[in-house]
């Protein structure tokens, strides 16, 4: 026991885990409402998470806050450390486990001023509960600071890395893509049937946009300029150009307008580019897949995203099969070479907008943004048939075949990345158990 924990006699420390037994619910409840009328909490929670999830792990948390002995309260130490990894990794604001941990201490305080006490045990109960809550949240808020800090740092590193890979050729790649993207619409216009020209937002230009430079560039005056440049074109300047076409009208002014807001924005990816450079490793040497230390980044920005949008998002755990056995059978060269092909494969089935990390020895994580669960399924059995189509080139100009299983989960509305991680795993666990060399979705 600390030397600054309040002295509280066997009666009191009775009587609190009666009280925390009997009114958990309840307080979890209180606790709930409360926190679901504050704004901010809207993006970590709503109602179906709380009930199906929250609410049930904060009755056990306040339970358990009140049965610590010397036993187990290392044990106890452990879990507020890792609430507040959790807390760091979803970006839960500070400020909101604060009100949530006033709210629990007036409850309880409610509560035990309903008990047959003396002033002396009062006083004593109130002081423990303002302890024990104070020293969890003091916890939890040590490991959120640590865990933020190395967020911060891991985010930094990869804007660098990003930055650091072939700019010229990334700039070139990007303008190219938003150039064909209008020379689909011009064609369109002269092509003599009806304009159904797609947005430049959802066009592989605009994905790359939202998914990459959006990370890369953030807080960039250019990025915002190019954003509302795209808004304006999908918004006002194609409807005119559609609508004038349909009509049979001039829509010279209109393509003007747009061949300009285009060069602009060309103008400005050069100046994005321009503006920045560095480089920092991020990626697996072999394979060339970024390497787990960017996942926490990527991960997190991508569910926020999702949830900002409403829009699908979908991750792809890929093991190879039986890869041991090449390894023991042909040399870890044949290995290593195999893995090269694997990620190739992967790479020619996924968008740049996608994100491909090298996850484990031969374990590949795969983010699909923008993506239901539905057609990543197309994805990861493309990915599956192509894997065990394909003769694999080994070191001594041999080949062999590899087969590979897949799981593949959709992000629901958990903020946690580990929950979507885990769930993915899970579901390429139960691929390999039943028989590997197939793709199992999540249930």
């Amino acid at each position: 026991m600390s030397s600054i924990a309040p002295v509280s006699s066997a009666r009191v420390e009775q009587l609190l885990r009666e009280v925390s037994e009997r009114h958990a619910g309840e307080l979890a409840d209180r606790f709930y409402d409360v926190l679901l009328t504050e704004e901010e909490a809207g993006a970590f929670l709503n109602s179906s998470l709380v009930e199906e999830r929250l609410k049930a792990s904060l009755v056990r948390w306040v339970i358990d806050l009140f049965r610590q002995n010397d036993a187990n309260r290392d044990t106890f130490r452990d879990q507020q450390h890792k609430i507040g990894e959790v807390h760091a990794r979803i970006k839960l604001p500070l400020r909101l486990v604060m009100h949530g941990a006033t709210v629990l201490k007036l409850r309880l305080a409610e509560r035990i001023l309903e008990q047959d006490l003396d002033r002396t045990d009062l006083a004593a109960a109130l002081m423990r509960i303002d302890y024990l809550i104070d020293e969890a949240i003091a916890i939890m808020s040590e490991a959120y600071m640590q865990g933020s800090v190395r967020r911060a740092q891991v985010d930094e590193s990869y804007r660098l890395f990003a930055l650091g890979q072939d700019i010229a050729h990334e700039r070139d790649g990007q303008i190219a893509a938003l150039f064909e993207w209008l020379q689909g619409v011009l064609f369109q216009m002269f092509a003599g049937h009806a304009v159904t020209p797609g947005l430049l937002a959802s066009s592989p230009f605009g994905l790359w946009l939202t998914h990459r430079a959006g990370l890369i560039f953030e807080g960039a005056p250019s990025l915002k300029a190019i954003e509302a440049l795209i808004s304006r074109i999908d918004a006002d300047i194609l409807p005119r150009i559609t609508s004038a076409h349909d009509r049979g009208q001039d829509m010279n002014a209109a393509l003007v307008e747009l061949q300009a807001a285009v060069q602009e924005i060309k103008f400005l990816i050069t100046d994005l580019f321009q503006s920045v450079s560095g480089l920092e490793n991020g990626r697996d040497p072999l394979t060339r897949a970024l390497n787990r230390r960017f996942l926490p980044t990527i991960l997190s920005r991508e569910i926020s995203l999702s949830t900002n949008a409403g829009a699908p998002l979908s991750l792809m755990m890929l093991d190879v099969d039986h890869f041991k056995s090449i390894n023991d059978t042909h040399g870890h060269s044949a290995g290593d070479l195999v893995l090269k092909q694997v990620a190739e494969i992967i790479a020619d089935n996924v968008r740049l907008s996608d994100f491909v990390f090298r996850y484990g020895g031969e374990e590949f994580l795969i983010v699909l943004v923008e993506t239901a669960l539905d057609d990543a399924e197309v994805v990861a059995e493309r990915i599956r048939q192509q894997l065990a189509a394909r003769d694999m080139r080994l070191p001594a100009g041999d080949t062999l075949r590899v087969t590979a299983s897949l799981g593949l989960a959709a992000y629901t509305d958990h903020p946690d990345y580990n929950q979507l991680i885990e769930t993915a795993d899970a579901a390429l666990y139960r691929a390999k158990n039943s028989g590997r060399n197939r793709t199992v979705i999540a249930a």
